[in-house]
């Protein structure tokens, strides 16, 4: 019984976790204090570095022999590289789900255009990051394909300090989903599919023109 208690506690450190980078607590590059952290949270050091060695598995954060442990960072070009790979897998994931996806989703994808639209009036980057988090997992989810949804899942995990350097344009992003929903909506996955890749291009576009560093 024990060991499940501790597992469990690692399970619930690590979503504390993954909620304060959701929330941009921590910067792309910025050092992770984990004594600071065991005391914030009021646990010992061990379900805190269980926490940690997932996150490095995931890719969110880097733990560095006699220097510590430190948030990621993404070059351009290796943001480039994911969303080439993302690009793809997102195109399957809306032609998936255009021929899988109910009234009850498709409820969720519409109230979730709402709350874009109001964060986007708001400019609050750290609000949008999360609701595009959530906005792409229901889709990936609808996709009725678990290994697709863990592959995308990760992918976008990886992409977390990217949000924090596009705020001029999450206009676009927002007219981009609406035409992917209306494209699920009509149960089209040519055209489900075909949004979501523009979508992806949009952003790589915006990398290569616009953004220099993540960091």
């Amino acid at each position: 019984m024990a060991k499940i208690k501790r597992e469990n506690l690692s399970s619930k450190v690590y979503a504390v976790l993954k909620q304060m980078i959701a929330n941009s607590r921590f910067k792309p590059g910025a050092r992770i204090n984990v004594e600071k952290i065991t005391k914030e949270l009021g646990v010992s050091r061990t379900p805190v570095w269980e926490a940690i060695r997932r996150l490095e598995q995931e890719g969110l954060v880097m733990n560095s022999p006699n220097k510590g442990v430190f948030m990621n960072t993404l070059t351009p070009e290796e943001a480039l590289d994911l969303y080439a790979v993302r690009e793809v897998l997102e195109g399957m994931a809306a032609r998936l789900a255009a021929e899988k996806i109910d009234e009850k989703v498709l409820a969720k994808l519409e109230k979730s255009l709402q709350k874009q639209k109001k964060i986007i009036a708001n400019e609050d980057l750290v609000a949008y990051s999360q609701e595009d988090f959530d906005f792409h997992a229901l889709i990936y989810e609808a996709s009725g394909n678990p290994v697709l949804r863990e592959l995308l899942q990760n992918i976008k995990n990886k992409m977390r300090p990217i949000s924090m350097h596009v705020g001029g344009f999450l206009r676009t992003f927002y007219e981009d989903h609406t035409l992917l929903v209306q494209a699920l909506e009509m149960r089209d996955p040519e055209n489900a599919e075909m949004a979501f890749r523009k979508h992806n291009q949009n952003v790589m576009r915006i990398i290569r023109d616009e953004v220099k560093s993540f960091v």
